[in-house]
């Protein structure tokens, strides 16, 4: 007869309960702080076991972040992880990408296409297929809001003029900054990524709201389409 392999069952040292309340949770490995969130295992496994066994599927080379782009039916498929540690676990992500995200959103400038790129990293960088969204900026270069105008395709994502100024129109935005991912990791824009975006800053300076930017997102990394001279507006002068 098999024993239920519990938390209970490894030394006191081992306990990653106990290491944090000893400790702190900054000795504690990923899969421990893990375990903490999920607090139990299997029958076969502790709660540790299924943690690595998380992290072994889906952490690859990001270990904890990939938390931030798996859906509940991904995060099920792990044995010991049900509905509602499933749910936990991704309240715990969305609470890490909310307090990380505030914490840089009052350095976001539109003078500055790193500070842009910053905000939007942690939450682009590993989407498994394209997404184009706009950053909308006041009067005094600060971003105003944001918005995803549409997700596409690993290699292909399609977004309109008319949905993107009916946006900015409806937040009153002044000017506008266009970001979207390569989910191959390599920032480098396309052709159609120009030509989109030349559609798209021509419309702009019909309306009166130009677009400013172009963003391309890549594995921990981006490229400024305004800093590479890929993009050109009369009201770019603004920003110098």
């Amino acid at each position: 007869m098999s024993t239920k392999n519990t938390m209970k069952s490894l030394p006191l040292s081992e306990r990653p309960y106990e290491k944090c309340l000893k400790d702190g949770p900054a000795v504690l490995s990923d899969a421990e702080l893990l375990a903490v969130i999920l607090r139990t295992g299997t029958r076969e496994r502790t709660a540790v076991e299924v943690a690595r066994s998380f992290l072994e599927t889906y952490g690859g080379k990001t270990g904890l972040p990939c938390l931030m782009n798996l859906s509940r039916k991904e995060l099920e498929k792990i044995p010991g992880i049900g509905p509602v540690k499933a749910v936990e676990l991704l309240a715990v992500a969305e609470m890490c990408r909310r307090i990380s995200r505030s914490r840089k959103k009052p350095m976001v400038s539109l003078r500055d296409p790193a500070s842009i790129a910053a905000y939007f990293m942690e939450d682009m960088c590993y989407l498994p297929q394209e997404e184009i969204r706009v950053a909308m900026f006041d009067t005094r270069n600060k971003l105003l809001y944001e918005k995803i105008l549409s997700r596409g395709t690993v290699n292909a994502s399609l977004a309109s003029p008319r949905e993107l100024f009916m946006e900015a129109l409806r937040y009153g935005a002044v000017y506008l900054v266009l970001l979207h991912n390569h989910p191959s990791g390599d920032p480098t824009p396309s052709e159609a990524d120009v030509r989109m975006t030349g559609r798209m800053a021509r419309a702009g300076e019909l309306l009166h709201i130009p677009v400013m930017d172009h963003i391309i997102i890549g594995d921990h990394t981006y490229i400024s389409m305004r800093e590479e001279g890929l993009l050109s507006s009369a009201d770019q002068e603004l920003l110098i």
